[in-house]
């Protein structure tokens, strides 16, 4: 028995099937944009403070080891977002491979399918609350300081 490759009308299914993940593969790509831009901003802002942290003395310098201490933090929270981002597009890319596999080769991938983009849910939502904790830490650098509103 010679075994049949799927036809255009099956592919055609695969390819309808696999547009919800890649527009989720857009959407990761567009909070890698953000994560990457945030990033960007918070070493500018760190090169910045290293270079005014040893000519500075008394409050000012230690105002600046605060704020490296927080951008440090958000260094690090920005670095578990993107690494979580990277992951959930992975996972989602694997989706797509495990449709066009399981068509083209009649195998039965519905639970890899599934589990794949359950994990990759997961680490998006993951990578979207670390996000926020980002935001919310970044916050504290940001509200004025109550010596200069007096």
């Amino acid at each position: 028995m010679i075994p049949t490759l799927p036809g255009v009308t099956t592919v055609a299914q695969t390819i309808a099937l696999s547009l919800a993940p890649v527009f989720l593969l857009a959407g990761i790509g567009q909070l890698l944009n953000v994560l990457a831009g945030r990033l960007s901003r918070v070493v500018d802002r760190t090169r910045a403070l290293e270079v005014l942290h040893p000519r500075s003395s008394g409050p000012e310098h230690d105002r600046h080891v605060w704020e490296l201490r927080l951008l440090d933090r958000r260094i690090s929270i920005i670095n578990h977002a993107l690494f979580l981002a990277v992951s959930s597009a992975i996972m989602t890319c694997i989706v797509i491979a495990c449709l066009f596999i399981a068509t083209l080769a009649k195998l039965h991938l519905a639970t890899i399918v599934a589990l794949s983009f359950i994990l990759a849910m997961i680490l998006l939502v993951a990578a979207l609350a670390s996000f926020m904790i980002e935001v919310r830490v970044s916050l504290r650098a940001i509200h004025v300081r109550q010596e200069l509103l007096k």
